[in-house]
């Protein structure tokens, strides 16, 4: 008989993660702002082709209550019970490889290390991210999804870290597109950690630098987390974040195609969308007459 593989994508539309409604100016309600992430994933699920994959949604609550601070993550309780709903899925799918459509950035940590497990520890990162998310429970910001690579290292609330199947080792990841550290402690944290990066302009003309890593890191499967504000703003805004002098879509997806050819990727992950004006042409539809 032949051997196949299993492709999944899973329409992961956390919020939670991100506490950033105060960044999202031109959207007066802050509900409204906080829950865009929830919107974004189900409009990348919307223009993403149809190519036959199988799609299964991560139950994310929408109800806003009192966003608390929990053992240093906002909103941990309901992060906690989504995460268990996401391994759940997985479990039962037994995928072997994930398009994970988010949602922020936390939305890659359960597939990613999902993925590590079902291949022995044998995956890379490559996290395209103008951030290295590398905050911890604790540090000035709450916020679960810049707490997202750590959670992948086994870094983090012990609860969460529970629930999760595997950890990778900060050797195997490689962070692109990183031009914002936001405080001096994470940029000394990185370098603790051993992690390198590449800037955008690194990688501006070719990949080679990228090439060269994957050849020397030493897995042979590799996971791409894709961030959104990686993007160059002057080009498209289409996160939170708004850091210029950023990649050109062209160069991502030059990128992530040049991974493809280099090893096998299992699990890619689109995160942080921010759709703005839909945002706002939703909330114009919610009052109006006969759609209320």
């Amino acid at each position: 008989m032949e051997n196949r593989t299993k492709t999944i994508r899973l329409v992961y539309p956390q919020w939670q993660g991100g506490n950033i409604a105060q960044w999202i100016t031109e959207v007066k309600d802050p509900e409204q702002a906080s829950r865009g992430y929830y919107l974004g994933a189900q409009l990348l699920n919307f223009l993403a082709p149809n190519n036959g994959q199988e799609t299964f949604t991560v139950p994310i609550a929408t109800d806003i209550v009192e966003r608390k601070v929990t053992d240093g993550v906002m909103d941990k309780e309901a992060i906690l019970a989504q995460t268990r709903a996401a391994m759940d899925i997985l479990n039962i799918q037994k995928p072997d490889r994930i398009v994970t459509l988010g949602g922020e950035c936390s939305a890659s940590v359960v597939p990613f290390t999902y993925l590590a497990d079902r291949y022995n520890g044998d995956v890379a990162i490559v996290w395209i991210d103008a951030h290295p998310d590398i905050t911890l429970p604790g540090d000035v910001y709450a916020g679960y999804h810049a707490m997202a690579m750590s959670a992948c290292l086994g870094l983090g609330d012990k609860e969460i870290l529970a629930e999760l199947p595997a950890k990778i080792d900060a050797s195997r990841v490689l962070f692109v597109g990183l031009r914002d550290w936001e405080r001096d402690e994470i940029k000394e944290r990185q370098a603790q950690y051993g992690i390198r990066h590449l800037a955008p302009a690194d990688v501006r003309e070719n990949s080679n630098a990228i090439l060269h890593w994957l050849k020397s890191c030493g897995a042979s499967k590799v996971v791409v987390h894709f961030d959104m504000d990686v993007l160059d703003p002057a080009e498209i805004i289409a996160a939170v974040g708004v850091v210029p002098d950023g990649m050109k879509i062209a160069e991502v997806v030059r990128v992530i195609s040049d991974i493809v050819k280099e090893k096998d990727i299992v699990g890619l992950t689109i995160a942080e969308p921010m759709p703005r004006t839909a945002i706002r042409i939703k909330e114009m539809l919610e009052n109006l007459p006969l759609l209320k």
